[in-house]
């Protein structure tokens, strides 16, 4: 497998090089047991949904996971990808998504050959019972740690809340918008969570007092529509000033997001080199193997014979 970075391996790939450089707004309420995130794909959102010729419902239905998993990764420090994983008995049986602690998104929804889309367009009559995990994977020589509950609410929205009441007991709320605009796709997400612990909050605050301002913060954040937040021509900083200017607001560093498929030819092989030839020729149609990226629906077309030559060669089953 190579080890060169994206933009030097030759191996991966024609997929778009898009990066939002201010793809998430972390932001904070001054002494207040608030913080969140604003998070806005831009045209990133468009070139990842339209990669699958997906109905709108199951474009919009990832785009909000792709909001919701890079709202997350972000509050996390890490190395390694934050991702989210839905399965169900639904006409989407799988939805995915992830995040690298650098910010490369990318994201996958898998649809039914045997049931048909709902006409109802939301999260839970697609995707059905099942359940919803949140993982984080820091490479094999770390634990990884993962949180699994079931699929619970409508949208996805309410069941990433459920997912935080039941397995975090982290108070939040989370708002996700997906849709096709006049400029593309766009996708977001604002996420505001109560801080626990004396971090950042004013001492003179009592219990009732904070709670009290977590209280006005959830009906401030409420009041935003799908339109402010996939919205290009409103900045973040005068969306969030225009939510909670009456409580005072301090905005952090934004942080880039990213085209994120991290598939190559190289790593491709790699997965063919751990086959057996009799496996390898059931593989074969007209001569080549083609093996599909899920994420960013590229065919690559490996020769047969390239293979067996390459195996031999190293003499340990791999492909070189």
């Amino acid at each position: 497998m190579t080890d060169l970075p994206p933009f030097l391996d030759r191996t991966r790939p024609d997929v778009p090089d898009i990066v939002v450089p201010r793809g998430v707004t972390p932001f904070f309420l001054p002494n207040q047991p608030v913080r969140g995130r604003l998070v806005r794909l831009g045209p990133l959102a468009d070139a990842l949904l339209n990669r699958h010729d997906h109905a709108p419902p199951v474009r919009a239905l990832l785009g909000e996971a792709l909001a919701l998993v890079a709202s997350l990764a972000t509050a996390l420090k890490f190395t390694g990808s934050f991702s989210l994983q839905a399965k169900g008995d639904g006409a989407v049986p799988l939805l995915l998504a992830d995040c690298t602690d650098g910010g490369a998104l990318r994201g996958y929804a898998r649809l039914s050959d045997e049931i048909a889309l709902p006409e109802e367009a939301f999260a839970r009559a697609m995707m059905g019972d099942g359940y919803l995990a949140f993982t984080v994977d820091q490479g094999p020589d770390m634990e990884r740690h993962q949180g699994i509950v079931s699929l619970e609410g409508q949208s996805l929205s309410d069941m990433a809340h459920h997912y935080f009441e039941t397995s975090e007991q982290l108070p939040c709320q989370i708002h996700l918008a997906a849709a096709e605009t006049p400029a593309g796709w766009r996708a977001a997400a604002l996420v505001i969570e109560r801080i626990a612990g004396a971090g950042g909050i004013d001492p003179a605050l009592s219990e009732a007092e904070q709670e009290e301002a977590w209280r006005t913060a959830k009906i401030l954040a409420a009041t935003i529509t799908d339109a402010e937040l996939l919205d290009d021509a409103l900045p973040p900083e005068r969306l969030l000033y225009r939510l909670f200017h009456g409580e005072g607001i301090a905005v952090d560093r934004p942080r880039p997001l990213a085209y994120g498929c991290r598939c190559s030819r190289a790593r491709l092989s790699d997965v063919l080199g751990g086959f057996s030839g009799d496996d390898l020729d059931h593989m074969t149609i007209d001569g080549d193997i083609t093996m599909t990226c899920e994420f960013c629906n590229v065919d690559f077309r490996f020769p047969r014979g390239e293979i067996s030559v390459a195996t031999q060669a190293d003499g340990q089953g791999g492909v070189s």
